[in-house]
C-alpha cells in the first residue's frame, strides 16, 4: 500500500526524534519515497547524516540554503507530497501549527502543503494535559489534520503516563489504512498515451515534435497514486517512472503506438490519449542515409493512423476516454468538434498562445471540455497539478 507513496517526514525537537530513523527505515523498506525536513531543534536530538543515509535523500533543513541565497521551495515540496507527518510533534510546533506561525522550513512546508497531514504528538504529561495544548490539537483537528494519538509509558522526565510519541509501526498502519480508503480508482485499468512520436525520413533523420511527455507521465502517476493499474504508451522521452502500478511500453512511431494502444485499450476501464503522435510520416523510409545534393530534397507524406478516433469507435460502455487538443486558432470551438468526432468524454484543451503551456515546459494551463459540464478553466500551474485536475474530473465520470 506504501509502494510509491511520496511521504515527507517533518522531525521537530523531541527526544522521540530517536523513533524518526526507524520510522524513515519503515517507510523505505515498504517501497515508499521519503523526503526529510528537520526543525532547527531537531537537529540536537539526531544527525541529518542518519536521516539523509536512510531516506537515501539530502535532508532539508533551511529556507535558505547557503550564502548564495538559494532557496528550499516549501511550495513545491508541499505538491510533491503525498502525505506530510509530523513525527514527533512537539508542543512547541503543534501551537506554531495551530496559531500559523511560520519561522522555519518545516512550518512554511506546512502552510502551504495541499496533501493530508499527520501529527504525532510528543511531550511530557503535563505538557500535554495543558489547556493550552488541548486547544491547539483540537484546532489541527478540526482543520482537517489527522492526529496520531501519543501512548502511555515510561517518559524522558522519568514520570510515566500519556505522551510517548506513537511507534514507527502504529504510523506505518495509519498510513497504510489512509492510502487504502482514499484510492477511488482502486481495481480499474487505465491506458496513458504520452510523448511524442518519430516518424522515420531514413536511418538518421525523422519527423517529430517538441513533446517532452511531461503532461502523460505525470497524469500516469497520478492515475497510480489514485489505486489504478496504468499502462503508459510512451513516445521517445528521457523520463522515468517507478512507480509500481505503472508498466510503460516504449514506443518510437505512430504505428507502434496505434497497435499498442489498440491491443490494450479492449482491456482497459479508461484511456488518457496525452501523446503528441505525429498526423502524417513519409511514404517512403530510405534504408541508407539520404545524401545531401544541390537540387533539395522533396518527401511524399501521408496519414498516419488515427489512434484517438480508431479507440472512439472501439469504446463501449462503460469505457471512458480522454482526448487533448492542442490549438492555436478558434481554440474551444475547435475543441468541441473533436469531442464530439472521436467520442471522448472528456477534453483538455492547450492552447499555445499561452505562456508558460504547451510543450517542455513543467507548467499548463488548459480548460477541461465535456458534453455534459460547463467548461472548467485551470490557470497557469505545474503539470503534476494539472493532471490531479484532470484525474479527478475523469474519477467523477466514471462514478
Amino acid at each position: 500500500m506504501l509502494s510509491g507513496k511520496r511521504i515527507l517526514l517533518g522531525i521537530t525537537g523531541s527526544i522521540a526524534a530517536y523513533k524518526s530513523a526507524g520510522l524513515v527505515r519503515l517507510l523505505v523498506k515498504a517501497g515508499a519515497e521519503v523526503k526529510v525536513v528537520m526543525t532547527p531543534a531537531a537537529r540536537e536530538f539526531i544527525t541529518p547524516l542518519t536521516l539523509s543515509t536512510l531516506s537515501k535523500n539530502p535532508v532539508l533543513l533551511d529556507l535558505v540554503k547557503d550564502e548564495s541565497g538559494q532557496w528550499t521551495n516549501h511550495v513545491e515540496l508541499g505538491l510533491w507530497a503525498d502525505v506530510f507527518v509530523i513525527a514527533p510533534a512537539s508542543a512547541n510546533t503543534v501551537a506554531k501549527m495551530a496559531n500559523g506561525l511560520c519561522d522555519n522550513l518545516l512550518l512554511a512546508t506546512y502552510l502551504s502543503a495541499r496533501c493530508q497531514i499527520f501529527f504525532a504528538p510528543a511531550m511530557d504529561l503535563d505538557m500535554l494535559k495543558h489547556e493550552s495544548t488541548q486547544a491547539n490539537i483540537k484546532k489541527l483537528i478540526s482543520a482537517g489534520n489527522e492526529l496520531i494519538n501519543p501512548t502511555y509509558g515510561e517518559l524522558a522526565s522519568g514520570l510515566t503516563g500519556h505522551g510517548r510519541m506513537a511507534e514507527p509501526e502504529e504510523i506505518i498502519d495509519r498510513l497504510k489504512s489512509f492510502f487504502s480508503a482514499h484510492q477511488p480508482l482502486k481495481g480499474k485499468k487505465a491506458l496513458v498515451t504520452a510523448g511524442p512520436t518519430y516518424e522515420a525520413i531514413d536511418p538518421v533523420r525523422f519527423i517529430g515534435n517538441n513533446s517532452s511527455g511531461k503532461m502523460g507521465f505525470a497524469i500516469a502517476e497520478e492515475l497510480a497514486k489514485q489505486g489504478a493499474a496504468v499502462i503508459l504508451i510512451s513516445g521517445p522521452t528521457h523520463l522515468q517512472t517507478t512507480h509500481p502500478r505503472i508498466k510503460i511500453i516504449n514506443i518510437v512511431s505512430a504505428d507502434e503506438m496505434h497497435r499498442a494502444a489498440t491491443y490494450h485499450f479492449p482491456q482497459v476501464d479508461m484511456a488518457v490519449l496525452s501523446a503528441a503522435v505525429a498526423d502524417f510520416k513519409p511514404a517512403q523510409k530510405a534504408t541508407q542515409k539520404i545524401k545531401k545534393t544541390d537540387a533539395g530534397l522533396n518527401i511524399e507524406l501521408i496519414k498516419n493512423p488515427d489512434i484517438a478516433a480508431d479507440l472512439g469507435k472501439m469504446k463501449k460502455e462503460g469505457q471512458y476516454i480522454v482526448g487533448f487538443a492542442l490549438e492555436t486558432e478558434n481554440e474551444l470551438a475547435n475543441a468541441q468538434k473533436k469531442l464530439q468526432a472521436k467520442n471522448f468524454d472528456l477534453i483538455v484543451l492547450n492552447s499555445l498562445k499561452d505562456p508558460g503551456a504547451g510543450f517542455s515546459h513543467d507548467t499548463n494551463q488548459v480548460s477541461l471540455i465535456s458534453p455534459t459540464h460547463p467548461v472548467k478553466e485551470i490557470s497557469l500551474r505545474s503539470k503534476k497539478e494539472i493532471a490531479i485536475e484532470i484525474v479527478k474530473a475523469l474519477t467523477e465520470l466514471h462514478a
